[in-house]
């Protein structure tokens, strides 16, 4: 597809199809063959310890599969054949193990102490003697978690970890050690990469970094469909200067083609892949992490959908309430809703629910119909609708 210019509503399909909503969810029993599609449409799943309705790496396969089993993908996580891994990719990422080798570069960088928490890298330094320590005990005694080597799990950011914790994250950072699977406390067990990944991953040849670079940035532009350079380098945290060179590049390699887009303060890039489609007729939740709002900018010019997540936010100053995921419906961002899903009581807590300006006649009943599958999928018994928000009384009790 080649145009000069592409109006808003051409953009939003463009960026929901090459994100896979424009074909339907899958009939039949969901398998490891449906994750590696998605995959191929994401690139990969931003992962977050925060589980106050499902972990974030699961939601965006369940907004675009519908109700999976969840033990599919860790399966793919943590069994054989492996096919997927853990790094900083968009923040903490699951990933293709394909993809392994492209971001070598990175790892490369982080033992130069660049690309890495300061503090961290000072600790690194000043701690050799642990961090070697601590890597022998990995090869000898590994999969390892950190509070099997010093009885303490830590807290919070890097700030908040043991020197034990501390250590085995740099040593992950470096890609020296990597993730072999997690505890259902969501604790990571850490072994080598040769233990870990597929013994043609591991072995495959190291590419260079401009290579390796060129290769995640035409990965985010497909998976974005059409972006803006920012966009682009948000989706693997790429330093402006390495993303402006690669985009240009591709530009010049025919892969990317510059296109004009109303409203936009940045210029706009068509990927050759992408596709137009007639429409988008999908619902569907989206997590606060899912790669069609991560970037709350682009979340704004393509839906005109503001969108802040306020867990750090004093509960008297939050808007629209704790953990707030957004209703995708056909091609709009049609509401917001505040949701808890409270596993003792086994219930699904609507805390909060509000249309967006011009949402869709049918919002509440589209809502509704994907609440209660939502409950389901949690294994909830019901699904309680709080009178707050003004679709809150439309949305009404549901079972």
């Amino acid at each position: 597809m080649r145009r000069e210019r592409l109006t808003p509503a051409e953009v939003r399909r463009i960026a929901l199809g090459a994100q896979g909503f424009s074909t339907s969810r899958p009939r039949g029993p969901i398998t490891r063959h449906h994750i590696r599609r998605t995959l191929a449409r994401t690139g990969l799943l931003q992962i977050d310890s925060v589980n106050v309705v499902a972990r974030a790496h699961l939601m965006p396969l369940y907004a675009r599969l519908g109700p999976y089993p969840v033990e599919v993908l860790q399966r793919a996580h943590a069994k054989k054949p492996r096919m997927l891994f853990e790094y900083w990719a968009h923040e903490a990422s699951l990933l293709p193990v394909e993809l392994q080798p492209f971001l070598r570069w990175r790892m490369e960088r982080a033992r130069r102490g660049e690309g890495v928490y300061k503090g961290l890298v000072h600790f690194a330094r000043e701690k050799r003697e642990l961090v070697e320590r601590l890597y022998k005990e990995v090869e000898s005694r590994g999969p390892l978690a950190a509070s099997e080597l010093d009885g303490e799990s830590g807290s919070g950011g890097w700030w908040g970890w043991s020197e034990t914790k501390k250590a085995l994250e740099w040593l992950f950072w470096c890609g020296r050690i990597t993730t072999h699977s997690r505890r259902p406390s969501f604790e990571r067990l850490y072994d080598l990469p040769e233990r870990v990944l597929p013994r043609d991953v591991f072995d495959a040849p190291t590419p260079r970094e401009d290579d390796a670079q060129r290769a995640l940035v035409n990965i985010a532009a497909r998976a974005l469909g059409v972006a803006s350079e920012p966009d682009i380098r948000d989706y693997f945290r790429l330093k402006p200067d390495v993303s402006k060179a690669r985009v240009a590049e591709l530009v010049e390699d025919g892969v990317l083609y510059p296109v004009e887009i109303r409203g936009w303060r940045h210029a706009a890039y068509l990927h050759k892949d992408a596709q137009l489609p007639r429409r988008i007729d999908r619902a569907a939740l989206l997590a606060p992490f899912d790669p069609v709002v991560w970037e709350r900018d682009r979340a704004e010019r393509i839906f005109g959908f503001r969108y802040r997540i306020e867990i750090y936010t004093p509960a008297h100053r939050r808007e629209h309430g704790y953990y707030v995921l957004p209703f995708l419906l056909g091609d709009r961002i049609a509401a917001r809703v505040d949701l808890k899903a409270d596993r003792k009581e086994r219930v699904l807590l609507v805390q909060s629910s509000h249309a967006e300006p011009k949402a869709p006649a049918h919002t509440a009943e589209a809502l509704r119909r994907e609440l209660e599958r939502l409950a389901h999928w949690l294994d909830l018994d019901s699904v309680l609708v709080m009178p707050r928000g003004n679709l809150a009384q439309q949305l009404g009790p549901i079972k």
